[in-house]
């Protein structure tokens, strides 16, 4: 435990066209720092929005010294946006939060109060989603288990990136570059010590949410094919498998042909086994290629983002 007051906060807020809900968002985020004693920045990361939200946050950073707009070259996506928010934050410790009020600002007083304590990681957890349907409810506890069965390392169940880091652990995160950024999973690699927050989720204030169905596929693929390698071992033995019958099958057929002879039928069967090798050789190689079109990307070694703009707080370190 120990005495924070006089310490920075950082408040990382990553923005993708949300201007509809911006101005609630900001009304709550400043009621909530007032609770703290603790001096406050807060960053907007603006992920290339197209709806004007760039140009009110500019507007807003005139009002109000704290604020820092970080302006993205283009849309990266909400991954890259974080750690681009993570790599500008200047704070003692940095709250991660999105701008569509699903995850409660007025949560942040208690994120504080568990880091007093001595916790590196202060991560809300969803005790339910309200507003969600019922599919994109449980596809997402149906990843959560999986990803754990799959994983070395163990990631929280129903938690995103509504958390506090400390600086050390901020710190940690800002050394993992790869290209392929499942942030979840790359708080809890980090390790230090952890503390759970349980939280309603809400429904969005505004707008729509940027999270398709195509997109959540896609960011579970990046979760398990960042953290584990038990896929490529499930190919494997898939393919083994198939061989295992495969051989047993023609030593069927052999020993048959030789007891009652060969009258040529079964065509239906053996296309059915062609088709069901050449479906298990497809799936094998689409695992092996999700791996492959991933390690191609980190050679690259590209930087993870380009600004278009970088407008530090009004306040000065002393804010």
């Amino acid at each position: 435990m120990h005495d924070t007051a006089g310490d920075l906060v950082s408040v990382v807020v990553p923005v993708y066209n949300e201007l509809a809900v911006l101005p609630a968002f900001y009304q709550r985020l400043d009621s909530a720092l007032a609770e703290i004693a603790e001096r406050a920045e807060i960053l907007f990361v603006d992920d290339g929005s197209s709806d004007g939200g760039g140009a009110w946050l500019l507007a807003l950073r005139e009002r109000d010294p704290r604020v820092t707009v970080l302006e993205l070259s283009r849309n990266y996506g909400k991954e890259v946006a974080v750690s681009a928010g993570l790599d500008h934050a200047a704070g003692d410790a940095v709250v991660l939060v999105d701008a569509d009020l699903q995850d409660p600002p007025e949560m942040l007083p208690q994120f504080i109060a568990a880091w007093r304590e001595g916790y590196d990681v202060v991560y809300g957890q969803r005790l339910s989603r309200a507003g969600e349907s019922w599919l994109k409810v449980q596809s997402a506890r149906l990843f959560y288990r999986v990803i754990n069965r799959l994983s070395d390392v163990p990631i929280p169940r129903d938690a995103g990136d509504f958390r506090l880091l400390s600086r050390r652990a901020v710190d940690a995160v800002a050394e993992l570059r790869e290209s392929h950024r499942y942030m979840t999973g790359l708080f809890a690699w980090v390790g230090f010590p952890s503390k759970a927050l349980p939280y309603a989720r809400q429904p969005r204030q505004a707008g729509r949410s940027k999270w398709n169905y195509w997109r959540l596929w896609t960011l579970a693929l990046e979760g398990i094919t960042s953290f584990s390698a038990v896929p490529l071992k499930l190919a494997t033995g898939l393919g083994v498998l198939t061989a295992g019958a495969a051989l047993l099958y023609g030593l069927f057929m052999l020993v048959r042909t030789l007891l009652f002879g060969n009258p040529v039928p079964g065509y239906p069967s053996l296309i059915v086994v062609m088709l069901f090798l050449g479906g298990v050789q497809l799936i094998c190689l689409g695992i092996i290629g999700e791996y492959l079109g991933r390690t191609y990307d980190e050679t690259k070694r590209r930087p993870l983002y380009f600004l278009r703009g970088l407008h530090p707080r009004r306040g000065g370190p002393g804010a």
